[in-house]
């Protein structure tokens, strides 16, 4: 038994490590294509000497052995957010292990959360050190962490559409080898046509073709460590001495700033090496290192080593190095391989940024997109329609306008460049802060990968009049708009927990509340965690009539990457069980896929009754996680077995269609008919799943619990409509032009102009009531 548990776990890890290098190594795997080519064609291509290249050549293997096998490799794929990682898997365990989170929802029951602490390397009950209170206690320090994220997060969304169109048209170079005079704006339009295709193709997903991904990396990096060695061999067997230090320092001795300005191309040899730590969380930490070391890393330094050493003898190459390195009857395969690796390269860019928009979505710092996951697709893939035309017409902008991939080289350098050292800044502080590892390890790894880093930046500052002015542009506009959203939704959030209802005015309204009571489910979407919304007094105050059955409902973040279904809802009671209201919390990962709303319909009701259950039963001390009167209800063994569902095939429903046990509607006959016309004209409604609950066989203590039971049934049965605050937010006239500008004319700019909630949550229109209110800060 434990010889075939072994196997399963060996076969297991295997398929793992095959399978990372569709999406791990695809753009770190491109790289040789323009690195020589960014590196010597500036102002070395003056020291045509063999001693610069060896130089060259050490810097490459030197700083590929540092930034990417020991910082990404080595250290930070072991720091990992329960399995996740990524720019926003380092800040989720800053903002729980070392409360820096500027959400304001936060709540005591949301640490009761399995995933919430990372037991392996934190102690819940360990006391804080004297700096960690330091900066838990300072909010402008949690608004400058922020700050740093957003920088990372839009330098990588950045990279979303610089990757496609330099690998692309870097692999579509290679045709100036062989075709001769061949125009660049030729080589443009090529690779623009070919990245039209791959971006129009993104909404199809890449579940059928996936499989071939990892093929295609495999053969091109062993096709690039036998063109190693057969240059090596051919060209320049004591290549390898090149790879001691001392070339280093002979390099700078010789080249001076010529050298130090030629480090932006130098530092592209480890481009891709982020998303290595990216796609932790669809892998493992061990799959990934076996991959890399036993194939990635030596195929690479071969393929460095091999182009070294062609240069070293033929320096007239440089522009098309490594196309004129390969012998010419494999030119042409490897030629259709490397667009096929580039095409490969650009997806896993593309994806990344999908998930990178995400997280800045859930966490509060991006507008409401669509993301679309569809079943069939692979687990964890998404797609965000706005963001891929945004990628498509940057990519094809950056393609015809540069033309060439040295200035475009330049773009993505300082882009990589931005990001590693985000990730340094953020690595040094869950180091000190969050694995409570104390300040000198951290100061160390700052110091030690932060001086590297930075004199890579020093560098690349220099090239930014010729291309890197590019991502510095677009990644201020990002990181603008994402601060500005986030600012304005935080804001929104404090107005609205200020002016919520006090309990005190609800319990004065008797038991119906003074109002008439309709049949049906009144589900109220709110921010707020806790209290009763402005948007329910604003709307009894107008319209004095509500449902039988009030929900309010509070979708809302958790700073893990998944909350496990059995701990997903949280469930509560709002005044006295007369007034049937009730609380629901839906708590969500940062990488969760919104769920389906009719399936949320149906679970909800289903918690509901749990809950009412549970209260009718006495059980406070029921397994399920309490706070104050909240409960965990899916974390019952008998969750689910209180009410029997069954399926309906009619859209229309008619009494005769109903199962046993159910409840007759309230309605007339005319609002039945209006009702199944409106469902009937709403292309909606033809795709929703139809499900009847009932009540079990099971003996109820007591009376009045089976009462409330019966009721929800009715409500469910009548109906959900779905009331959704509408409130605008507005700075005040004398308040600071700046207040002014981000409120009134950026966040208001961005908010209508986004999907509206109702949108995002799938809402029917049918179904949706919005309720007005303005706020003025």
């Amino acid at each position: 038994m434990v010889m075939v548990e072994s196997k399963n776990q060996s076969k297991h890890f295997l398929i793992l490590a095959y399978q990372s290098f569709g999406l791990v190594f695809g753009e770190l795997s491109i790289s040789p294509l323009y690195v020589y080519k960014n590196t010597l064609s500036g102002r070395l291509s003056h020291y045509q000497s063999e001693d610069t290249l060896f130089g060259v050549l050490s810097l490459i293997f030197w700083t590929f052995t540092l930034l990417s096998l020991f910082k990404y490799v080595i250290l930070m794929l072991s720091a990992d957010d329960n399995g996740e990682g990524g720019i926003f898997a380092l800040y989720s365990l800053l903002c729980r292990l070392a409360k820096f989170s500027l959400l304001p929802n936060y709540q005591a029951a949301d640490e009761e959360i399995s995933t919430y602490h990372n037991m392996v390397r934190s102690k819940r009950n360990m006391l804080s050190s004297s700096s960690r209170k330091n900066f838990e206690r300072r909010n402008g320090t949690k608004t400058c962490l922020l700050l740093v994220v957003l920088i990372g997060a839009s330098l990588a969304v950045c990279l979303g559409s610089l990757s496609p169109a330099i690998s692309v048209l870097s692999s579509i170079e290679g045709l100036q080898v062989q075709v001769k005079n061949l125009h660049e704006g030729t080589l443009a339009f090529v690779a623009a046509v070919v990245l039209i295709g791959h971006f129009v193709l993104q909404h199809r997903g890449t579940y059928r073709v996936a499989f071939m991904f990892a093929p295609i990396v495999i053969i091109w990096l062993f096709s690039l460590a036998a063109i190693g060695i057969y240059n090596i061999i051919k060209w320049n067997p004591s290549i390898y001495v090149a790879l001691s230090p001392h070339y280093v320092y002979k390099f700078f001795k010789d080249t001076g700033k010529d050298g130090w300005m030629s480090l932006g191309g130098i530092f592209l040899c480890v481009t891709g090496t982020e998303t290595v730590f990216a796609y932790l969380g669809q892998f493992t930490a061990e799959s990934i290192r076996v991959a890399f070391l036993c194939i990635v890393y030596p195929c690479l330094v071969l393929q460095y080593m091999g182009q070294a050493a062609f240069l070293s003898k033929n320096f007239s190459a440089v522009p098309v190095s490594f196309y004129a390195s390969i012998p010419y009857p494999l030119f042409w395969p490897v030629l259709a391989l490397a667009i096929f690796a580039a095409v490969v390269a650009s997806q896993a860019a593309i994806s990344a940024t999908f998930s990178i928009v995400k997280q800045c979505y859930a966490l509060g710092c991006f507008f409401r997109v669509k993301i679309v996951h569809k079943p069939k697709w692979i687990h964890g893939q998404i797609y965000i329609p706005e963001i891929n035309w945004l990628l498509m017409i940057i990519s094809l902008v950056l393609a015809i306008g540069f033309r060439n991939s040295n200035h475009m080289g330049n773009a993505y350098g300082i882009s990589c460049m931005g990001v590693t050292f985000v990730m340094t800044l953020l690595m040094s502080l869950v180091v000190s802060l969050a694995w409570h590892k104390g300040v000198p390890l951290a100061l160390l790894c700052l110091l030690f990968f932060g001086f590297i880093e930075v004199v890579f930046i020093s560098s690349s500052c220099t090239k930014i009049p010729e291309g890197g002015w590019f991502p510095l542009m677009l990644a201020a506009v990002l990181m603008f708009i994402m601060y500005v959203w986030h600012y304005g939704s935080r804001k929104k959030y404090l107005h609205d927990q200020h002016n919520k209802v006090p309990m005190k005015w609800i319990l004065t309204l008797g038991s119906s509340l003074e109002v008439v009571r309709v049949p049906g489910i009144g589900l109220i979407y709110t921010e707020l965690a806790s209290g009763v919304p402005a948007t329910f007094s604003h709307f009894l105050t107008n319209l004095p009539t509500f449902y039988q059955v009030v929900v309010f409902a509070c979708v809302k973040t958790v700073p893990v990457p998944c909350v496990p279904a059995k701990e997903r809802y949280l469930i509560g009671r709002i005044g006295p069980k007369s007034y049937r209201m009730y609380r629901c919390i839906i708590r969500n990962g940062y990488n969760d896929v919104h769920i389906n709303e009719d399936d949320f319909e149906n679970d909800l009701v289903v918690s509901i009754a749990e809950f009412i259950q549970l209260e009718a039963e006495g059980s406070e001390a029921h397994e399920g996680h309490m706070d104050g009167r909240l409960a965990v209800v899916k974390s019952s063994d008998n969750f689910g077995k209180i009410l029997l569902a069954s399926n309906s095939s009619n859209n229309a429903e008619s009494s005769c269609s109903r199962p046993p046990g159910t409840v007759n509607s309230g309605k007339s006959a005319a609002l039945q008919r209006l009702k199944s016309r409106y469902e009937q004209e709403s292309p909606q409604f033809s795709h929703r799943r139809r499900i009847h609950f009932h009540l079990s066989d099971a003996r109820y203590k007591d009376s009045r619990g089976r009462e409330e039971l019966m009721e929800l049934l009715e409500a469910k049965h009548e109906g959900v409509a779905y009331v959704m605050g509408h409130s605008h937010i507005k700075a005040k006239w004398n308040a600071s032009f700046l207040k002014r500008f981000v409120v009134n004319v950026a966040f208001s700019f961005l908010r209508k102009n986004c999907r509206s909630p109702s949108v995002v949550l799938n809402i029917p229109r049918t179904c949706l009531i919005e309720v007005g209110m303005n706020y003025w800060l």
